[in-house]
């Protein structure tokens, strides 16, 4: 038998996220019969210093103190980009320009105009993107898909979606990156994975009505000052779907008490589900089926009856986490890039994303329904 062909890998960036990339990506590999050998090529950072650090941790060959080397070299198949949100668009139009497959962290771009360049310049390249959206990869969330279009719950009347933190609910914390006006705010950051998870369910939306709030109106600016903050602390939207279905979605970083509420609520008309990434191996459905006196949501608890969790765990009860969806998520990537399946979540979904969030934007700012380009 032929061994596999190599991909080579460059990360740009290694903050929590870089890092769970390289879990992601060595978890994959051993988890999974993937169609490539992967090899950690060179990691770049902001100084030399840092980025030999993190080549000795993460196990990469090589390391750098400027990401455009990793474009210019030609063993490089693969361009991991896990850097501020507003380098995201020159660091992935370089690797385009240079055919280098992008894996690009969320969002995509700061803003819509930006995220469709880089969409087009993939697809007229013709290389496989990825944006990072693995809470999609969840065994439980691909079980709710299933359910919601088989039938099981009828037909869906109603929808809520929340992801709720509270890493901005201190007023005395900085001015960061989050906080720039252009593509910044509580919406874009964290409203964008609710805003996935609900047309990864529903299919796509139609129209939204937005109501995005700044609670926090200035902030430290780091040299003894304070700084105007712009960016909404909660972002909602009710929201209208193209199937005839209606719910709301809300993305919020003051939610005191919150780490990590990924929620959602599908109401139909045989039956419901309910679901927290606070306890995400876990997805309660209520059935109208159940004889009276019986009925109540029951808990379905992620196994190896549910794709791909048995590669990870044996048995129920024993649970998948976060880099394991990263692991998932990347398995997915890679066979896209050996054309076997359809790019996962590429560029065009995340600017898809991208586009509802700032159509809930404009739709707070005008105080009117909007309807979302297809």
């Amino acid at each position: 038998m032929s061994e596999k062909p190599l991909l080579r890998i460059g990360l740009i960036g290694t903050g929590f996220m870089g890092k769970a990339h390289v879990f992601g990506f060595a978890s994959a590999q051993k988890v999974f019969d993937l169609p490539f050998r992967l090899e950690m090529h060179t990691v770049a950072d902001i100084t030399g210093e840092a980025a030999a650090r993190a080549a000795a941790d993460f196990g990469f060959v090589h390391a750098s103190a400027d990401w455009r080397t990793l474009m210019s070299n030609p063993e490089i198949d693969i361009i991991d980009i896990t850097a501020p949100n507003a380098l995201h668009k020159e660091m992935a139009l370089a690797a385009i320009a240079a055919g280098k497959h992008v894996y690009c962290e969320k969002p995509l771009a700061p803003l819509s105009a930006d995220a469709r360049e880089m969409a087009a310049a993939a697809k007229e390249k013709g290389v496989k993107t990825q944006v990072g959206f693995n809470y999609l990869c969840n065994p439980m969330l691909r079980l709710a898909r299933g359910m919601i279009a088989t039938g099981e719950l009828g037909e869906i009347r109603g929808y809520r979606g929340l992801h709720a933190e509270d890493y901005m609910a201190d007023a005395c914390g900085p001015f960061t990156f989050r906080h720039d006006p252009a593509g910044g705010g509580a919406l874009a950051d964290i409203g964008s994975h609710a805003l996935a998870t609900a047309e990864f369910l529903l299919g796509p939306i139609s129209e939204v009505m937005g109501d995005c709030m700044t609670m926090i109106s200035e902030r430290p600016d780091g040299r003894g000052g304070t700084r105007a903050v712009e960016v909404d602390d909660v972002g909602r939207a009710f929201l209208r779907f193209a199937n005839g279905a209606q719910g709301s979605i809300e993305g919020n970083w003051i939610a005191t008490g919150r780490k990590m509420q990924h929620d959602f609520e599908v109401y139909g008309t045989k039956g419901a589900l309910a679901f927290t990434q606070e306890r995400f191996n876990e997805l309660h459905f209520y059935s109208n089926a159940d004889p009276s006196g019986r009925r109540g949501f029951r808990r379905i608890e992620a196994s190896p009856d549910h794709p791909p969790y048995g590669r990870f765990c044996v048995a129920s009860g024993h649970q998948l986490g976060f880099n394991d969806l990263k692991a998932i998520e990347i398995e997915g990537y890679m066979r896209a890039i050996a054309g076997e399946i359809p790019e996962p979540f590429g560029f065009a979904a995340g600017l898809r994303i991208q586009q509802l969030v700032e159509t809930i934007q404009r739709s707070s700012s005008m105080r009117q329904w909007m309807s979302v380009l297809a």
